[in-house]
């Protein structure tokens, strides 16, 4: 019996040991949680422009297409493809089979002018003195003055015809395309070729309806071609819709001092909205809740909600049309802890 209750005295002793630190121990206080950190800005003045990519294709600001007035042979070609001229230059020349019929005629009819005006030299001073008479001397002033009008039109036929065999360039430019070749046969529906202007060049592009009400006479376009980048100016605004596309016709200026292959295709950047002078905020620091805009601010250390409005946004900034003052302290960090109320800290503050 003796033995069981010393056991029972160790047992005890021993259970002591393991629980009484555990109930002489202090208990340890919950940790403060530390307020959240957070950035803030002021709203600021800027623009924000929202732009459109689109294709466009460089063609000369002048281009003329030359076709034959008549059919012949082509006898003569004086370009290729590259070449430069000048207005006037002869391209090609042709056999119409008539220069010379026309020629003949002219010659004709300047021989009979030429006989016509002799004799009516030779018969004014007989007329003056009355050997002839009035009618008669009529009649030589008639001879002269058809002679004169069916020497007119031989000439003009003559040189009309001189025209049409020799085809000469229009305007000053280059030879971007010929389609022709020394004894080729040609009909009034052949193009011989196609002279590109010195005057410059444009971009033509096309545009829904959407994107064509925000364009405007003189806007701007930013053109990227090969890794460069260039201006344009839009000078031409298409009324009607083309018919296989449904789109509207732009053109633009475009401002390079280095020409551009024509017929190239460029991408373009056309201004669809934009701002002046907003008040403008980063698009990173807009909530949306419950179909509505929201943005916390800051003032003397506490959060506070405030419902704002939204104009035109680019892809980093935002335009606010109501809600915010430029005083404003606007928190730019993104937190699940922000709400009205709530305590936070500044950088500065949490460095401090």
């Amino acid at each position: 019996m003796k033995k069981l209750w010393i056991a029972g005295i160790i047992a005890v002793a021993g259970v002591s040991t393991i629980l009484l630190p555990r109930f002489l121990k202090d208990e340890p206080f919950a940790e403060e949680v530390p307020a959240p950190v957070v950035q803030v800005q002021k709203p600021q003045i800027g623009d924000i422009r929202l732009t459109t990519g689109l294709i466009g294709r460089v063609e000369p600001s002048d281009m003329v297409y030359l076709y034959p007035k008549i059919s012949g042979d082509v006898t003569e070609v004086m370009v290729n493809a590259g070449d430069s001229v000048k207005q006037g230059e002869i391209i090609c020349n042709i056999d119409t089979k008539q220069v010379e019929t026309f020629k003949r005629s002219l010659e004709s009819a300047e021989l009979r002018l030429k006989q016509s005006q002799e004799d009516l030299s030779r018969y004014q001073p007989m007329y003056e003195m009355g050997y002839i008479s009035q009618q008669e001397y009529e009649r030589y002033r008639d001879n002269v003055s058809s002679a004169q009008i069916q020497y007119s039109q031989a000439k003009y036929d003559y040189e009309t015809q001189i025209s049409y065999s020799r085809i000469a360039a229009p305007i000053d430019g280059k030879v971007e395309i010929c389609n022709m070749e020394p004894y080729d046969s040609i009909s009034p529906n052949a193009l011989l070729c196609v002279i590109s202007g010195t005057e410059g060049q444009i971009v033509s592009f096309s545009a829904t309806e959407r994107i064509r009400d925000f364009l405007r006479m003189g806007d701007v376009i930013q053109v990227e071609k090969a890794g460069k980048e260039y201006e344009g100016t839009i000078y031409e605004i298409g009324s009607m819709t083309d018919d296989n596309t449904g789109l509207y016709r732009i053109k633009a200026h475009l401002e390079t001092k280095t020409a551009l292959p024509s017929g190239s295709e460029v991408k373009l950047y056309v201004t669809t909205e934009h701002t002046e002078n907003a008040v403008t905020i980063p698009l990173d620091a807009v909530y949306y809740e419950n179909n509505g805009t929201w943005v916390y601010t800051l003032e003397d250390g506490t959060v506070h909600k405030r419902e704002i409005r939204l104009g035109v946004s680019d892809s980093t900034r935002t335009e606010v049309l109501s809600g915010l003052t430029m005083s404003d302290s606007l928190i730019t960090t993104w937190s699940s802890e922000l709400y009205e109320g709530a305590k936070v800290l500044t950088e500065q503050e949490d460095s401090q």
